[in-house]
């Protein structure tokens, strides 16, 4: 009879304690960091500019476990022809990295290199003229290279 009662006595005493527990010693991050994963690799300029924020204060998402480590455009130049493209494959690195970590990466690569390319795009929406086209140009290049190319 005792061993019947202990049991489920135990197991309230352990729901109780958890409930009493303060928020912050819950790990939520696992559950949330696809969602944020996500939120930050998005080909809008939102996207775009919540990832930077983020970036410049990473110890705030310390708790995610993200990889923020970039060789920037690999063996490609950062700044093609004066273009800063550098903070664009940081991003797109980002995402690589993270979704490899997560086992998603072949789910998400489309979508990684298609904000690469809108982010080389509004580099280059930034000027005219033929510095434009030739901007253009070369980030249609870089895109080309990542879809073909990137893993």
């Amino acid at each position: 009879m005792r061993r019947r009662l202990a049991a489920p006595l135990v197991t309230a005493a352990f729901a109780v304690a958890a409930a009493l527990l303060p928020a912050a010693t819950v790990h939520a991050a696992p559950a949330d960091k696809a969602a944020v994963l996500s939120s930050w690799t998005q080909t809008s300029a939102s996207s775009y500019t919540a990832f930077s924020a983020a970036r410049a204060d990473r110890g705030a998402w310390s708790a995610y476990g993200f990889d923020w480590s970039t060789d920037y455009c690999t063996t490609s130049p950062d700044n093609p022809f004066g273009f800063p493209f550098a903070s664009a494959c940081a991003r797109h690195d980002f995402g690589y990295r993270n979704y490899h970590a997560a086992g998603t990466f072949d789910a998400n690569k489309s979508r990684l290199d298609d904000a690469l390319y809108a982010d080389l795009k509004r580099v280059c929406a930034t000027y005219s003229g033929l510095k434009k086209s030739s901007c253009d140009a070369t980030a249609w290049t870089y895109y080309q290279a990542v879809d073909k190319l990137g893993s």
